[in-house]
This record gives C-alpha cells, structure tokens and sequence, in this order.
C-alpha cells in the first residue's frame, strides 16, 4: 500500500503514541539516571577504599618507622662500638668484628657544653696514619657542604696512606623528617658495610648527593634499598626492613651526645677538634697538613 493510500491515524492514535514514546523516554532516562548512580556509588566505594588503602600504608609505615628501638644490639661487621667505620686506601675499610653495644653503659651528657670535644677513640695508635673522625648526619646540609668542600681532599691523603678517615654517622636531625630519616639513612650505610664493605664510601656519597630536605619524609626505605643496588651492594633488604643496626646508631647518637657533641659535623682530626679553640681560624687542609707533619 503506498504512502498516499495508508489509513491516517485518528487524533486519539497519535495521541496515544506521543504518550507511548514519551513513557519509553522516561523508562529509558530513569535506567541511565539509575545505571549512572550505581557507577557513582561504586565508584565512590572504590575510592574511599583507596583513600583507605593509602591511610593504612601511611598510618602503617609511620608506626613502622617511629616504633621504639632498642637500648642493646650488634654492630655490623667492619662497625666500631663507637658508630664509626674506617675508610683506609681506595675502597678498603679496616676490619673489625661484630660486637655489641648497650645505651645503659653510656655516661649521662655533661651538664654544659665544653669548650672542645675527646671523643673515644678518635686518636691514631702511635705509627699509625693520622685519623680524622667526622660525625655527621646524612640530612645535615652542613655536612653535605663539608663532603663537597673536602672529601677530594681527604679521599686524597687516604690513598696516599697518609690519614684515614671514620665516619660516625648520627641520628641527631630525626626529628627533621617525619620517619627518623637521619637514623635510618645510618642504619642502611650500616648494612651496607656489613655486606659489602667496598662499597660503603660510595653509598655515604649516595647518600649525600640524594640527600633529601629538612622538613619532609626523607627517602623511603625501598629507595634506600635501591641506591645501594643501584652501586653494586649486595642486597639489604631485610636488613633494613629489620633495622638491624637501629640500636647501634642509637648507641652511637646517645654517645655522641654524652661527651658534648652538639651538632654535626663535628670534626676530630687525631683528637683534636677542628674549628674550636686554637683551630677555629685555621682552613680545615692546613689543619690536616699540620697533622700530618707533626706526624712525620
């Protein structure tokens, strides 16, 4: 039947018909504003769920980080009882073995600072290169500024067997990072000298030259984990996730303070303090020049 010849709907037809498509309209609106709610509402679960996810890891990690730390526990191989590692010639460590330390047998801090620090062990056997000890604190801008400063200098005088060099790394500046970074940045040096001893003056370079801003997190643990691989340390993983060397660094911040250290670096050179008293105007080369010598 053509066009011209079909039956024209009645006016109550067409009427019914709007009425018909408008009602499939509405059905069909009312299933998307339905179907686009459910995704919503899911949708928000999910990230609520997120945002929880991410407060448990945060919540988690922070109480992982800030828990208490033992008063008792070991040093790491090629580790000193006083916190200190030995750097000698090129990438050589002197050799010591595991021991212990404990916070109770530390002296209480004097009552005020003195005018220069003795620090134990800080003085060469006699025939022994001269020693410099350098406490320091691998948040600690000043520190950083001392190793761009002077470590071409003193990697220098060790390979010529002239000095060598102890780092005793501290946990001074903890409360400058929200995750104690400066202890835990000296528990992983401390775990990469028990496993890889060659390796330990580049990862205190490492270190240094990712050191991250006073006032934030600092790194977090699986980025230490990754500086020390990226160098070629044998892995420290569980070391760190352990804090194995937690109560050492504690020792070592606790002693430091027992004898008057007051910030870092503080710098001991067969002793006797640089930038105190009688060297306070000398350039820290000619106080080691003047070791030395006097040495000879």
């Amino acid at each position: 039947m053509s066009p011209a010849n079909e039956p024209r709907m009645s006016k109550a037809e067409r009427t019914a018909e709007a009425r018909e498509k408008a009602r499939q309209i509405r059905e069909a609106k009312l299933k998307k504003d339905k179907r686009n709610k459910l995704l919503i509402g899911w949708g928000i679960v999910a990230a609520v769920v997120a945002i929880l996810a991410v407060v448990a890891l945060v919540v988690s990690t922070s109480l992982q980080n800030n828990a208490p730390v033992a008063d008792q526990g070991p040093t790491p191989s090629n580790g000193n009882v006083h916190g200190g590692v030995t750097l000698l010639k090129g990438t050589e460590v002197a050799k010591s073995e595991p021991g212990t330390v404990n916070v109770a047998d530390l002296p209480e801090p004097p009552a005020s600072a003195p005018a220069t620090v003795t620090a134990p062990g800080a003085e060469a056997e006699a025939g022994k290169p001269v020693k410099v000890v350098l406490y320091i604190d691998f948040i600690c801008p000043a520190c950083k500024n001392f190793e761009a400063q002077f470590n071409d200098t003193l990697t220098s005088l060790r390979n010529e067997g002239k000095i060598t060099v102890e780092y005793r790394a501290l946990g001074f500046l903890d409360s400058r990072s929200t995750t104690n970074y400066s202890s835990r940045a000296a528990n992983a040096a401390a775990c990469v000298v028990n496993e890889s001893p060659e390796k330990y003056a580049e990862f205190v370079d490492t270190l240094f030259a990712n050191q991250p801003a006073e006032g934030g997190a600092g790194l977090p643990d699986d980025e230490l984990k990754k500086l020390a691989t990226d160098i070629g340390a044998k892995s420290i993983d569980s070391c760190i996730e352990q804090k194995t060397y937690r109560p050492w660094v504690k020792f070592t911040t606790q002693e430091a303070a027992a004898i008057g250290i007051a910030g870092t670096p503080t710098v001991l050179v067969d002793g006797k303090q640089w930038g105190k008293g009688d060297s306070a105007q000398t350039e820290f080369p000619a106080f080691v020049e003047a070791a030395i010598k006097a040495k000879a």
